[in-house]
């Protein structure tokens, strides 16, 4: 039976959960706003599957080296729409021709974040572009694995730590499986991102109709954060001004697993990682213009194919993966806690979280 006695050690996969056979385990949110798996002892059967379908017990072993890529979409409008060079959107699109299905992280009517299935064009433009909320993954691993054994093509999109869960849950490898992973500096609180929305729209006196974290109106590397609401008026903030970003960034904000990542490598049990190409202007001018550049870590002859299919839709460039991930150190490294982090998530679900990153982590660091 999964039993959490160390929240580092729990990145909230749901594999456990899908994992089930007698559906015994429960996904519950704790105050920091964080879903752990909570087992019922009475109807448990001791039979294991929850632990053998830990990401975090049973780590899968990743390759070696990636080959690294800079990358751009020839089509404007589905770039501007992405959150960098717009990869993502040419990988979904190949597979939703061939009649697949297409995992990723999507914004529900309360703009919680959760992961759905896509199987249309309409459907694919919701899980375009970042959302700095951890996705709730649900039944999406079964839903794929109900596919995969049905024949259909599936794009499984998340963070390492979602991918290496659905490789642990299937158990399995599938010829009809895809798996994209992110470089991942942290999945943020979703009680902190709710009340943070909650507050805005009270300013606003509306409710929410959009939200975009990676608006790129003034350029790739000076993006905002952005809420429209239903009366027309807008909260946005260049990311350097947005307490909620910062926030994030600063890392008073993310899951306890995120402080010890188990899955910060350069090779990864994904086929492609996709990220932003920070630092592309000092290795690979000729694509950078401030538009948004991918980089696309290739780790498996699956991948290769991948690439291989939207080549011509790209303009592309190979680069050295030690270039590639240096000026993005969450590719290999974990982030640290800030000092004001248990403090700031323990009123963040009762206050203004852009107040108390002015009064707790602002402060701490002018002070320091």
């Amino acid at each position: 039976m999964i039993r959490i006695t160390d929240k580092a050690r729990c990145c909230g996969c749901h594999a456990c959960v899908g994992a089930c056979p007698w559906e015994c385990i429960g996904m519950k949110e704790d105050a920091e706003g964080f879903l752990y798996p909570e087992a019922n002892p009475e109807h448990c059967i001791e039979c294991g599957r929850c632990e053998e379908a830990c990401p975090l017990i049973h780590t899968p072993e990743p390759p070696g080296t990636p080959r690294a890529f800079a990358a751009v979409s020839r089509d404007g409008a589905a770039r501007a729409a992405s959150s960098s060079g717009g990869s993502f959107s040419l990988l979904a699109e190949k597979t939703l021709s061939r009649g697949g299905v297409v995992f990723g992280a999507a914004f529900d009517e309360a703009f919680e974040v959760r992961h759905t299935a896509a199987e249309t064009a309409a459907e694919l433009s919701r899980l375009r572009g970042s959302k700095y909320v951890q996705s709730r993954i649900g039944d999406a691993y079964l839903r794929a694995e109900e596919l995969l054994r049905e024949g259909r093509e599936v794009l499984f999109s998340g963070t390492p730590c979602q991918i290496a869960g659905l490789r642990t849950f299937l158990g399995r490898d599938y010829d009809n499986l895809s798996a994209l992973d992110i470089i991942c500096h942290g999945v943020p609180s979703p009680r902190a991102w709710r009340r943070f929305l909650a507050c805005r729209e009270r300013e606003a006196e509306s409710r929410a109709a959009a939200v975009s974290f990676r608006r790129k109106d003034e350029g790739w590397r000076r993006f905002s954060m952005a809420v429209a609401f239903e009366n027309g008026a807008e909260y946005r903030k260049i990311f350097k001004e947005d307490p909620y970003i910062q926030s994030f960034l600063k890392d008073a904000i993310s899951r306890p697993s995120c402080y010890d990542c188990a899955f910060k490598t350069l090779g990864r049990v994904s086929d492609i990682t996709l990220a932003d190409f920070w630092g592309v202007n000092k290795f690979l001018p000729a694509l950078d213009d401030n538009k948004g550049t991918s980089l696309l870590l290739v780790h498996t002859p699956r991948g290769e194919r991948m690439l291989e299919e939207i080549r011509d839709s790209l303009d592309l460039a190979e680069a050295d993966p030690a270039d590639a991930v240096r000026y993005n150190q969450s590719a290999t490294r974990s982030a640290r806690p800030h000092p004001a982090r248990a403090a700031f998530l323990a009123r963040a679900g009762r206050e203004d979280p852009a107040a108390l990153y002015r009064e707790l982590v602002f402060a701490a660091e002018e002070h320091a």
